[in-house]
């Protein structure tokens, strides 16, 4: 029997690594809109059984006492922890190791300097010149619920996402990220239309244990897509335009309705975006970008 559970376990695991438990959770839509009112938001189907497998996945990878530690922590979002691997970097952004994802974002470890890694931040605006925004799901360890850019992430410590370059690493994990995240297609994201801007380095605690340390790249597309939210990742989508943008912003400076931006966002916005948007609208964003400078903020 306890053979016969491995096994089954091992199945699942594999199935997981495919991609088939997140795809299970959205196999139905409801029928009432978000309340931004743009796209039905996805219900969630089979979550039950999919935590459960991922609780099990993580115990067995990270050990009972790290999971028992955070036993209040979505399974998911659990198991990413434990098993991404962000690339630690130093200032200046030569790798200098990898650390799990859990490490990288526990204040102790940022405060200790050992926790800088790579991140990426993409900017995605559609043919009106829209920025699509998300706001994080309830779930998520850090940042909970917080409006920001489109997708926010990290590459991992594997080949594909190490690539140097022109970025090519860190494009992939882009394109690998807004599918997990919102359902986009890796043909409607070709990985060189992503324009790498520039880079932040940024340091923002979330609450008393979790944080960010990140250097981040930030990459901009201009593309119409479909869209298909993950509600382990995303709790809710909206299109912004510039005067939107700015409501919303005034609206979390004023506190108005519990509406928070994510730090790194909100440094973006204040230092950059607007000047960019420019760019956005005539077609000339590579005429903007700057890899070499790395903005500390």
């Amino acid at each position: 029997m306890a053979a016969a559970a491995a096994r089954s376990l091992a199945l699942f695991s594999s199935a997981a690594s495919l991609g088939l438990g997140r795809a299970s959770s959205r196999l139905a839509l409801s029928s009432s809109p978000s309340h931004s009112g743009l796209l039905p938001r996805p219900a969630l189907a089979f979550r039950g059984r999919a935590s459960f497998a991922a609780t099990a996945v993580v115990m067995g990878k990270a050990g009972a006492v790290d999971a028992e530690a955070d036993a209040d922590m979505d399974a998911v979002q659990r198991r990413l922890m434990f098993d991404d691997e962000c690339i630690l970097v130093d200032e200046q952004d030569n790798v200098i190791g990898h650390e799990s994802k859990y490490n990288c974002h526990l204040m102790e470890k940022i405060e200790s300097g050992h926790a800088l890694h790579r991140a990426f931040s993409v900017f995605l605006f559609n043919s009106k010149y829209e920025l699509l925004l998300q706001q994080r799901s309830t779930t998520k360890v850090t940042f909970p619920l917080v409006w920001t850019n489109t997708c926010c992430s990290h590459p991992l410590h594997r080949e594909s996402e190490l690539i140097e370059e022109n970025c090519q690493g860190v494009r992939n994990a882009a394109q690998r990220k807004l599918f997990d995240e919102l359902g986009i297609q890796a043909e409607d994201l070709p990985v060189d239309q992503f324009i790498p801007l520039g880079k932040i380095l940024y340091k923002a605690p979330s609450d008393g244990k979790w944080g960010e340390h990140e250097l981040d790249y930030l990459l901009f597309m201009v593309r119409d897509v479909k869209l298909n939210p993950n509600p382990e990742e995303v709790s809710d989508i909206k299109y912004v335009n510039r005067d939107e943008l700015k409501q919303l912003i005034k609206k979390a400076d004023d506190g108005e309705g519990g509406i928070k931006l994510s730090p790194w966002f909100r440094l973006v916005v204040d230092n950059f975006l607007m000047g960019w948007w420019d760019h956005v609208e005539q077609g000339t964003l590579k005429e903007a970008a700057d890899m070499k400078t790395i903005h500390k903020l």
